[in-house]
């Protein structure tokens, strides 16, 4: 029952794979006019796809052990059986390793939630050969069911995981992991005339990162000159998180109570006396009041 569960989980895996590889072929190709911000949810579906399939298995694998645990079947082969599933643990971590890998580099969920179930799939076949070895030199067959529900419930915590995260992204769940990585490089490479920041948002399309924000500069500066600002913070986004980022940046003109926290020295129309350098924080970058702070 053991082997067989292991055995299901990589049927599953060839299946989800070659949902996974669809994904991402489609999530590469360029916008048109149907889909003007790409494809990249492709792989948030694909993502669902192979957590449900993985969630399946799992309740497919606990109903057959609790069977096998009050009707044991007798076991034969079991030196040979556990050098095969030992071999297909060292692959699967190899493969897993690669795939998590490529994934990260490349900003591809439907890659790493296929890098991970590999991974995962490694840990529960060790478990699983450890329960295999008790067996042989026990004789106890009641174990053989009880490790295939253990390890079935750890595949069912692993589906839920990728569904919960796939669902996230086509809900356009916020990354606060990235915005707090963006929010913390903004803080430390300010330009004085990047006076506030607010209305953040960061959306991910397959490789692809939507940022828009709101800008407030000098209200003296000319069109061009806000613009020029607006393409500095843009450049310096990028170059941070890579050319994959889509930025759209709407510039603000500062108010009088933003001399406060104005950064800027040589202004020749402050109002105010400056008072301190604002932090920026992830609750005040994402507020949509049109500044941080007001006096």
């Amino acid at each position: 029952m053991s082997i067989l569960t292991d055995a299901l989980e990589s049927t599953v895996n060839v299946v989800a794979g070659m949902i996974s590889l669809y994904s991402v072929i489609v999530a590469a190709k360029p916008r048109d006019k149907n889909h003007p911000y790409g494809h990249g949810k492709a792989e948030f579906v694909s993502a669902a796809v192979e957590g449900s399939l993985i969630f399946v298995a799992g309740s497919v694998i606990i109903f057959e052990a609790v069977r096998t645990y009050f009707h044991p079947r007798k076991i034969d082969s079991l030196d040979s059986g556990i050098i095969l599933v030992s071999i297909t643990a060292v692959i699967n971590f190899i493969v897993g390793t690669y795939t998590m890998r490529t994934g990260y580099k490349n900003n591809s969920l439907a890659l790493i939630a296929s890098g991970k179930h590999l991974r995962t799939d490694t840990f529960s076949t060790l478990g699983i050969v450890a329960g295999l070895l008790l067996i042989y030199f026990t004789g106890w067959l009641w174990v053989d069911s009880v490790v295939a529900i253990s390890f079935a419930v750890l595949i069912l915590i692993t589906g839920a995981k990728i569904i919960r995260r796939s669902l996230a992204g086509i809900m356009d769940e916020s990354d606060a992991k990235l915005l707090a990585q963006l929010v913390e490089k903004v803080n430390a490479n300010r330009n004085e005339n990047w006076i506030d920041l607010h209305k953040l948002r960061i959306i991910k399309f397959g490789s692809i990162l939507h940022v828009d924000c709101h800008l407030t500069v000098p209200w003296y500066l000319t069109v061009r000159e806000a613009h020029a600002e607006v393409d500095r913070f843009s450049e310096f986004v990028k170059k941070e998180f890579g050319e994959s980022v889509e930025l759209f940046i709407h510039s603000d003109g500062c108010e009088n109570f933003s001399c406060s926290i104005c950064l800027k020295q040589d202004c020749q129309v402050r109002q105010h006396d400056f008072v301190k350098r604002l932090h920026w924080t992830i609750e005040m970058v994402s507020d949509d009041s049109k500044h941080s702070l007001k006096t």
